[in-house]
């Protein structure tokens, strides 16, 4: 009996640490995902900004304020 119980308390753990594996896989990847989507919205405002500076420069230009 013991032999029995022995057996299904490695499953147990065996299954708890899987359990983490995935939990701590998932995690990681949430992460990775989190800090993509950071850099993509960072680049895009960068691309904003840019145009916005272009922009402005085309308007000063056309109103002789560059001068």
């Amino acid at each position: 009996m013991a032999d029995n119980s022995q057996k299904m308390s490695y499953h147990a753990g065996e299954a708890k640490g899987q359990a983490q594996e995935k939990a701590s896989n998932m995690m990681d990847k949430a992460s990775n995902t989190a800090q993509s989507a950071k850099d993509s919205m960072q680049q895009t405002g960068q691309q904003v900004k840019e145009k916005a500076q272009g922009a402005a420069e085309a308007v000063k230009n056309a109103t002789g304020m560059n001068n």
